[in-house]
């Protein structure tokens, strides 16, 4: 087996770049949309036979094994390189929360069928009224003999028509504090009792769900870790969730198409136009020279603090106030639909603006954000 870590990251670099362009298809590139399994699925196998599906997953556990470096590396070139997200759920979250928190018996069953990508996860943790506040959920479990019955409903879940299995959030104790009663679940969404309605963005596509849980039954050996400690791993899966949501790759890809955009219109010949794009280009370093900084931590074994949340905050705005810049460059067709030819090149401006909209609100909205700070950070009191 390759041993990636001990490999120039130069040469590490290129490795994966070739690869990527050597594979992956013109049209998984820069989309301005979350794709579906199906869409994705030959490129999944790619990297499934590569052993490529599980980069930051132990070698072990059948991963590449990368050390933090190299994972960062990783996911930077397919980044740059414009890599469609497959849905990847199981692989990001579940797995490396099961090979910590999981036992043996789920570990063999679960980490097998996420590497082959037979079995494709989602995440089921907001609610109405339960996003950004999460530990206020109320979708609920009631153990009754060897299962639990579970009754509620989880929204905002992202490709849960393309997903066969569902890690939940679950209340367990409704006398317990609110984050002391939470419970971590799997769940086939084969069981009856579940129905699966998709949500039409902004975009016209159907990204998201909205989930009900009708008395589903569901097998007591599938709760992970221990009775009542779920939220303790929730804020392990947040934290980490929130430095490559804090990544500067939206931006920069954002900024490269304004670019584009504004030198096929001669937006770029404008004063005024140049001052803002310089600005940006101003921020988007300091952005990624922040992320940099807190990448660093995490090389050297440290642990993210609260201040992470400046980097999500940081990214989300900026990536909302270029794309929007970039309908303005695209004038009377930046209202248009779909891509357009701005010189050489296709750019979707409108595309880009709405898979924008949402970035101050997933992973822990601005809002949640900026609190944390003044709370945990700057040792403000509260409201």
């Amino acid at each position: 087996m390759t041993d990636y870590n001990s490999m120039d990251d130069a040469d590490f670099r290129k490795m994966v770049r070739d690869f990527v362009e050597a594979e992956c298809p013109a049209e998984l590139r820069h989309v301005s949309r979350r794709m579906h399994r199906h869409e994705v699925w030959p490129w999944t196998q790619k990297l499934v036979a590569k052993k490529w599906i599980a980069p930051g997953w132990p070698a072990e556990h059948g991963g590449m094994g990368l050390s933090v470096a190299k994972l960062l590396a990783f996911q930077e070139e397919f980044d740059r390189l414009g890599v469609s997200r497959a849905p990847d759920m199981g692989v990001v979250m579940l797995g490396p929360l099961l090979i910590k928190f999981g036992s043996e018996t789920q570990r063999a069953r679960f980490l097998p069928k996420i590497l082959t990508a037979e079995e494709v996860w989602c995440q089921g943790y907001s609610e109405p009224n339960s996003g950004s506040d999460l530990a206020s959920l109320r979708c609920e479990a009631v153990r009754e003999g060897d299962h639990f019955i579970v009754n509620g409903q989880k929204t905002w879940t992202t490709l849960a028509q393309d997903a066969d299995w569902i890690f939940l959030l679950v209340r367990t104790d409704k006398e317990a504090k609110k984050q002391q009663g939470i419970s971590f679940l799997l769940v086939d969404l084969k069981t009856p009792g579940i129905t699966r309605r998709p949500i039409r963005t902004l975009s016209g596509e159907e990204e998201f769900c909205e989930c009900f849980f009708d008395n589903v039954k569901v097998p007591a050996e599938n709760i992970v870790g221990k009775l009542n400690e779920g939220w303790t791993m929730a804020k392990a899966l947040l934290g980490f969730e929130r430095i490559f949501l804090g990544s500067p790759k939206q931006a920069q890809t954002a900024l490269s198409r304004l670019e584009v955009v504004a030198r096929a219109t001669g937006a770029m010949q404008e004063e005024a136009f140049r001052d803002r794009y310089a600005q940006f280009n101003l921020d988007v370093s300091h952005l990624a020279s922040l992320y940099s900084r807190f990448a660093d931590e995490l090389k050297r074994g440290g642990v993210l603090g609260p201040d992470v949340s400046v980097l999500k905050a940081f990214a989300a705005g900026l990536y909302q106030r270029i794309t929007e810049t970039t309908i303005e460059a695209a004038s009377e067709i930046g209202v248009k639909q779909g891509p357009s030819p701005f010189g050489n090149e296709s750019v979707d401006p409108m595309g880009m603006f709405h898979l924008a909209r949402p970035a101050t609100i997933y992973g822990g909205s601005t809002e949640v954000q900026k609190n944390i700070l003044a709370s945990a950070v700057l040792g403000l009191p509260g409201a």
